[in-house]
């Protein structure tokens, strides 16, 4: 395939790097045109991965111009902010025949829609799949085992990923259930918060695993809420992404959770973390969509006063422990 990977971030340049072991040919479309050319000419991302040597195949140019006509996949790995702007900007530069993958775990903070929903409206669902699981860009550019998810309501587009993205080092499934897939991959960033919340105030494993096991009650009434598959929260976009960004020492969420225990403030931390924290974005978006709805979201909402509102750490732990008891 030709595939053009729009944003040079971790995750962007990873998946680029996955690509063209697998045989494809990925060109990374990169914002700042310096950042580009540094790409091409000394085979490593400046500001992301830079140890990690990128193989020949995979080119580099810069968003303005690139001409994305002959492109067979477009995919997005852009932070959810910027998505809709991105968006708007290639998606009428691709020909279209293009499918359109989003690989952005969150949603639109101006509207609180799904990624999908802004690329479907530019372009058509049927040429839409989101990507989605446990994929930690230090981890997938270093060869390491790793399984995702490709979910489209295009049964047929779905299984061609499915086939085309799979390989020696990545194990993919296919879905139809765009909307949980989506819906797990924004929450459970704000779930991995709390359990970075944990870490940073020195709590052990029983408080993690309850984090853990309650967030996945949570996340899992959101995604009934909008109709999504039961089965979606127990497999890789649910379980898997959860259990990875709530434990992992890659886990940007996790670590903002245990910048915030220890009193950094919310401001400061993806400067101090060089990357964007995307439940720092999508917890007040994944919050409002589910008071919306009647939705019940504690944990959510637990993060959202600590990380938003001034509130303390240990009092939001307390309303959490003070809440009325309840059958499981």
């Amino acid at each position: 395939m030709r595939v053009f990977v729009v944003g040079c971030g971790s995750w962007g340049t990873a998946f680029a790097r996955l690509l063209t072991l697998q045989g494809h040919v990925p060109t990374l479309v990169c914002r700042d045109p310096a950042q580009a050319d540094a790409i091409v000419r000394h085979r490593r991302n400046p500001r992301h991965l830079y140890d990690v040597m990128l193989p020949d195949g995979l080119d580099a140019c810069p968003l303005a111009g690139a001409d994305l006509s002959g492109a067979d996949l477009v995919a997005l790995a852009v932070p959810s902010r910027a998505f809709a702007g991105a968006a708007a900007e290639v998606v009428p530069r691709a020909g279209e025949g293009a499918a359109l993958l989003s690989m952005t775990k969150g949603l639109d903070p101006g509207s609180g829609r799904r990624l999908s929903e802004i690329l479907g409206e530019l372009a058509g669902a049927g040429r839409v799949a989101v990507l989605s699981g446990p994929n930690h860009a230090e981890e997938v550019a270093r060869d390491q085992p790793t399984a995702s998810v490709v979910a489209s309501e295009n049964a047929d587009l779905a299984r061609m990923l499915q086939h085309e993205l799979s390989g020696r080092t990545m194990r993919v499934y296919a879905s139809r259930d765009v909307v949980g897939v989506e819906l797990c991959a924004a929450s459970k960033n704000v779930i991995a918060i709390a359990a970075g919340i944990s870490d940073g105030l020195g709590y052990g494993d029983n408080a993690k695993a309850a984090i853990i096991t309650r967030g996945m009650a949570e996340m899992a009434r959101l995604g009934e809420g909008f109709g999504a598959s039961p089965r979606t929260y127990m497999g890789m976009a649910g379980m898997g992404d959860l259990v990875a960004t709530c434990t992992s020492s890659h886990s940007r969420n996790r670590r903002a959770g245990e910048m915030i225990a220890t009193g950094v403030p919310t401001a400061w931390i993806e400067q101090e973390i060089g990357e964007v924290a995307e439940g720092l974005t999508a917890a007040p978006v994944v919050r409002d969509v589910a008071r919306a709805r009647g939705i019940e979201l504690p944990i959510t909402e637990a993060v959202c006063r600590v990380a938003l509102e001034g509130v303390t750490p240990l009092d939001a732990l307390a309303g959490l422990m003070a809440r009325e008891p309840v059958e499981e």
